[in-house]
């Protein structure tokens, strides 16, 4: 059996689920016991409890598809303990990515990972990287929002030019992977082209479509939903047009 999918991993990973679901189930009954003292009524407790967990089918079919993402070079173990945990595709894609690059491995996690090193490497980065925030944000994060608070009190606009300046940085170097991203000429989509053009155009696309009917419906809930949705339509079509287009234009690459 693959070193990534063994009896080992496997049984690491439902170890990590079932800490997270005990954590979970533990933090939920004293909170219904709390509601409970505080004279909250059975009704309104279920219907939160039904609604927040109407509300995580969102976020979970995004972390489906970076598990699948991942899966072509780390096998579905790895990205499944990963993700149970803490994590997101802009994160552990990147991540990995860039530990596989410095073994001057081009093509990042598009190749299977045989080398346990490798692999162990990776494992290691995406950890620690995740890791991180848990120490620095109970450290930091109060003086970092008094330095903030007092900036934003002096000039309102530099909070909105803040948030949009990270915002849109962090989707830039998405954009720019899917326009010029350079990948290695011996695997097939690697490199920017035609495939990865149609998934950011889709992806944008089905993004505005369903804000728009967000927006126009008042469907609240729709707005979580709305990323996972264009993620996932977004392959859908590409998959789709890959098979409609003929080979020769759906697999054009001029970065690859």
């Amino acid at each position: 059996m693959d070193f990534k999918e063994d009896k080992f991993m496997i049984a690491l990973a439902l170890c990590i689920v079932a800490f997270v679901i005990a954590q979970a189930v533990f933090f939920l009954v004293r909170a219904i016991k709390k509601a409970k003292n505080l004279g909250i009524e059975n009704s309104t407790i279920k219907n939160t409890i039904v609604s927040s967990a109407l509300f995580t089918v969102a976020p979970a079919i995004g972390i489906v598809a970076t598990v699948l993402t991942l899966s072509a070079g780390l096998g579905y173990v790895l990205p499944w303990i990963r993700l149970t945990v803490i994590g997101n595709i802009s994160y552990e894609v990147t991540a990995a990515t860039n530990a596989v690059e410095a073994y001057g491995l081009i093509g990042g996690i598009a190749n299977e990972i045989n080398d346990p090193e490798v692999f162990a490497t990776i494992a290691w980065v995406m950890t620690l990287g995740s890791i991180m925030p848990l120490i620095l944000i109970p450290i930091f994060l109060k003086k970092v929002q008094s330095k903030i608070g007092k900036t934003v009190s002096k000039n309102n606009a530099w909070s909105s030019v803040m948030s949009a300046a990270a915002f849109i940085g962090l989707i830039a170097a998405f954009v720019a992977r899917a326009i010029a991203g350079k990948g290695d000429a011996s695997i097939i989509g690697d490199g920017a082209g035609i495939l990865s053009v149609a998934a950011l155009v889709f992806s944008v696309v089905l993004m505005l479509i369903l804000q728009k009917i967000a927006n126009t419906k008042n469907w609240k809930w729709l707005d979580s939903f709305a990323m996972p949705f264009s993620m996932i339509g977004a392959m859908a079509l590409v998959m789709l047009l890959a098979q409609v287009l003929p080979e020769n234009i759906a697999f054009l690459e001029w970065r690859g």
